[in-house]
């Protein structure tokens, strides 16, 4: 009678775990078409978020279209789009935040905008999975200075410039070109915004 008790509190057990497990990326945010891997199919990319969690962080999904018609689930990531809430409902605000996805010629972008700019992260499906092939970044200090970073990452040029504005005539304070590689190539699932200073 024992062992009959005791393994139907490990069945027991196991299925509330299973059950808990479920996904909780369950409000809609965003869903976009667009053929990405060149087979004329319409694929698409869908931005969920997890309302119940305090941060209301994001998840970002990309299917592949089926001849079928069925999706398969290619590249996903919780880290390329920052919650919305990184400090809990009741933190600190930034005023940064996830504005969209697009699709546009087989490239996958995300953009965020930013309390003074914004900025955007290009990925394109390519050695088997959608990987960072551009980045840029505009932002000005409110003080008369914009800063404007443009980074190629398939080529590795890296535009960064300076230039102040409100005066009679605006002026580039600064502008260099760098060339940077980064190989392999950082993938969707792997990005997660200005947590290294390149992207």
């Amino acid at each position: 009678m024992k062992k009959l008790i005791f393994l139907l509190l490990i069945c027991v057990t196991s299925f509330s775990q299973s059950k808990n497990e479920k996904d909780t990326f369950t409000f809609l945010v965003t869903k976009v078409i667009g053929d990405l891997n060149k087979d004329n199919l319409d694929d698409k990319v869908i931005v969920t978020q997890d309302t119940i969690n305090q941060e209301s962080p994001y998840k970002l999904q990309i299917f592949f279209a089926q001849p079928n018609r069925q999706f398969k689930l290619i590249a996903a990531s919780t880290k390329i789009i920052a919650p919305q809430y990184p400090n809990g409902r009741d933190g600190y605000r930034t005023g940064d935040g996830f504005l969209d996805a697009t699709i546009n010629k087989g490239i996958v972008s995300v953009n965020f905008g930013l309390l003074r700019g914004h900025f955007e992260h290009k990925f394109r499906f390519q050695n088997g999975n959608f990987e960072l092939i551009g980045f840029s970044y505009i932002s000005s200090d409110g003080h008369g200075t914009i800063y404007t970073t443009d980074f190629n990452l398939s080529t590795g040029i890296r535009l960064e410039k300076t230039e102040s504005y409100g005066e009679e005539e605006d002026r580039v304070l600064s502008n260099t070109k760098k060339k940077i590689l980064i190989r392999p190539l950082p993938k969707i699932q792997d990005v997660e915004p200005f947590e290294n200073e390149l992207y």
